[in-house]
C-alpha cells in the first residue's frame, strides 16, 4: 500500500480525498488537485553526499518515504550563463529531453505505490508530445502499463519516442483539448491511474526540484528573477511552491519574481493577468504558433497561476513567431539546440529591458525533439 499521510484537496471546493486513491479531478468540480504536503527545510551541506537525482530533496518531496525510488537521474542540469546578467538551466538535458522529467518521474513513483497495492491496471496521460514521452519512459522504468494519448499531428520523432519506450499510443482526431477529453473518459475507468501532469499535483513537487537546483546550485540564493514558460503552469506553479518553501524556512532571505512567458497567438494568461482578471473568463481562440507546446487556450490552473505571478510582483510576456524562430537559432550559434517552445523564455528576455540581478531562463526541451522551425510559416 501507499505509504504516504498526503491528502488531495480541491483548492475551490474544499473537497478531500486521499493521495493512494484512483480519483484524479475533484467530484464536484472536475477541477485539479492540490495536495496538503508540508516540506522540512532541506540542509544546504547535507546536499554533497546525497543522491545525483531529483530525490536529493527528500525533504521537500511527498514521496520520499520509502526507498528505491523510481529514477532515471533526472535533475541535476547544468546552469550556463548566456550574458553577464542571464543564465540559462539546461534542463532539455535530462532523460527524456525534457524538464517534464521532473514531475513524470513523481508521478510514476505514485503508481509504481498504487500497483503494489492492487486494482492497478494501467497508466494514462495525454500530452502535447514532452509529458508524453516522459510518461512513457518513466513507467518503463517503473514497469507499469501505459497508454499516452495525442492530438493529430504531434512531432513524429515525439511519437517515435513513446513508442520506443513501450507505451500505447492513441492518436486524436483535433487539438490538445480533445485530446485531454478523450484521455479523461478513459481516466474514469476502473484501475486506470491518470498521470496528468495538469490535474495531479505530485507533478508540480517535481517540478518544484528546478528551484530547488538553483538554490543549491547559487550557494543557498535565488535568481532576482525566475522566467519560465506558461501553458499550463506546471514549471511556473512548482517555482511558485519552491520558493515559499525556502522562504518559509528561512532558508532565502528574499523572493524572486516570476515572469511567465507566453506565445502571442495563445496567450489567455497573459491578457488576464494584463487585464487584472483573477481567472480567465473563455478559452484563447487556437491559432498556429511555435511554441505549440504552451498553447493551452482554458488552462485548468488559471487562477493559481495568476495568484503565484501577481504575489511574487512579476509579469506576465509575449513573444511572436518571429522571435521564438530568431530566439532558436540564436541559441543555436551559441552551441544549445533547444525545440521552439522551449526558446520562448529566451525570446521574451532578449525583446525587453533588462530587470535588475540576475535573471534565470528554462531551455526546457531539445531542438532534436522537433528541427528547426520554419521563418516564416505562422505568420501572419
Amino acid at each position: 500500500m501507499l505509504m504516504t499521510m498526503t491528502t488531495y484537496s480541491c483548492p475551490r471546493c474544499r473537497v478531500q480525498a486521499p493521495a493512494d486513491a484512483l480519483t484524479w479531478c475533484c467530484p464536484q468540480c472536475r477541477g485539479p488537485w492540490d495536495l496538503e504536503f508540508a516540506s522540512a527545510p532541506v540542509s544546504l551541506k547535507s546536499l554533497a553526499s546525497r543522491v545525483n537525482s531529483l530525490w536529493r530533496y527528500e525533504e521537500a518531496l511527498p514521496l520520499a518515504t520509502e526507498i528505491p525510488h523510481v529514477t532515471l537521474g533526472e535533475g541535476r542540469t547544468p546552469l550556463v550563463p548566456l550574458t553577464d546578467a542571464v543564465s540559462a538551466k539546461l534542463d532539455f538535458l535530462m532523460p527524456t529531453l525534457s524538464f517534464k522529467d521532473r514531475g513524470a518521474v513523481m508521478l510514476a513513483e505514485l503508481a509504481r505505490r498504487l500497483a503494489q497495492g492492487g486494482g492497478l491496471r494501467r497508466v494514462v496521460a495525454d500530452s502535447s508530445g514532452n509529458a508524453g514521452t516522459a510518461i512513457a519512459a518513466y513507467c518503463a522504468r517503473a514497469g507499469l502499463d501505459c497508454v499516452v494519448y495525442v492530438p493529430d499531428g504531434t512531432s513524429p520523432k515525439k511519437l517515435e519516442q513513446i513508442r520506443a519506450h513501450g507505451a500505447r499510443l492513441t492518436v486524436v482526431p483535433g487539438d490538445r483539448e480533445a485530446t485531454a477529453r478523450a484521455a479523461r473518459e478513459a481516466a474514469d475507468e476502473p484501475g486506470t491511474f491518470y498521470a496528468s501532469h495538469v490535474h495531479n499535483p505530485h507533478f508540480l513537487h517535481g517540478t518544484k526540484t528546478y528551484v530547488y537546483e538553483l538554490w543549491e546550485e547559487l550557494g543557498g540564493v535565488l535568481p532576482d528573477t525566475v522566467v519560465v514558460p506558461v501553458g499550463n503552469g506546471t514549471l511556473l506553479l512548482g517555482a511558485a511552491l519552491a520558493i515559499e518553501e525556502l522562504y518559509g524556512h528561512g532558508l532565502v532571505d528574499t523572493r524572486p519574481a516570476l515572469v511567465a512567458v507566453q506565445a502571442e497567438a495563445v496567450s489567455p494568461l497573459a491578457a488576464a493577468f494584463h487585464a487584472g482578471a483573477e481567472e480567465l473568463t473563455e478559452p484563447a481562440p487556437v491559432r498556429p504558433t511555435l511554441a505549440e507546446g504552451i498553447a493551452i487556450p482554458n488552462p485548468p490552473r488559471a487562477r493559481q497561476i495568476l495568484r503565484a505571478v501577481r504575489e511574487t510582483g512579476g509579469t506576465f510576456l509575449t513573444v511572436t513567431e518571429d522571435q521564438i524562430h530568431a530566439a532558436q537559432l540564436d541559441l543555436a550559434r551559441r552551441g544549445l539546440f533547444v525545440e521552439s517552445t522551449g526558446v520562448a523564455c529566451w525570446a521574451a528576455v532578449r525583446a525587453t529591458a533588462p530587470r535588475p540581478g540576475l535573471t534565470v531562463v528554462p531551455l526546457c526541451g531539445a531542438g532534436a525533439k522537433t528541427g528547426l522551425s520554419p521563418s516564416s510559416t505562422y505568420r501572419a
